[in-house]
């Protein structure tokens, strides 16, 4: 019999791969929260252009790429399964709406805030607001934290063995770079 223990196939559990990202998602939004409590001078201190630059990079490349596989992957997975009208499945599908509204409040808010970020990874003195990058990094940390605390609980009880092993192949497939060839 195989230890499962010992697997290292990384779609053994795919809600662990989520709740992996929170935690580079929280490290930079708490990143956020020092910036926006930062005095920033003329020139930009070294600190400052780093962290800017490390949070555009990390927005870009991250966080948007992990709100599209939450909604096209764990949403849409965690929808079919909740088909049965059970209390958990009507609280499920409502906490999708509620975090598919987030995703694009806080990318609203990023956008708000975006130039400002660029400008000072670059060096550049600009004004940042930062009462706006402080409300976008205390509502992104509760958000994650909603999706850590409650979502993916309720998640992994309505998926069950079968549709995480389902998530886990989309989740899978979407990451790799195996082509399908074009027949005609």
């Amino acid at each position: 019999m195989n230890n499962d223990s010992e697997n290292t196939d990384t779609t053994a559990d795919p809600l662990m791969d989520f709740s992996n990202c929170h935690v580079g998602i929280i490290k930079n939004f708490e990143r956020l929260l020092d910036l926006s409590n930062t005095s920033i001078e003329s020139p930009v201190q070294l600190e400052v252009k780093q962290s800017a630059k490390a949070l555009h990079d990390f927005f870009r490349d991250v966080v948007l790429e992990h709100h599209q596989e939450e909604e096209k992957e764990l949403f849409s997975e965690v929808t079919d399964s909740a088909r049965d009208g059970s209390l958990e499945s009507i609280k499920a599908l409502s906490m999708i709406k509620q975090l598919t509204d987030e995703h694009r409040s806080l990318e609203a808010q990023w956008a708000a805030i975006e130039s400002d970020i660029k400008s000072l990874a670059k060096g550049k003195s600009v004004p940042l607001n930062k009462e706006a990058a402080a409300k976008l990094a205390k509502e992104y940390l509760a958000h994650a934290n909603f999706e850590e605390q409650a979502f993916l609980p309720l998640s992994a009880q309505l998926l069950g063995e079968r549709g995480l092993s389902s998530l886990g192949l989309s989740l899978h497939m979407r990451h790799s770079d195996v082509g399908i060839p074009f027949y005609i």
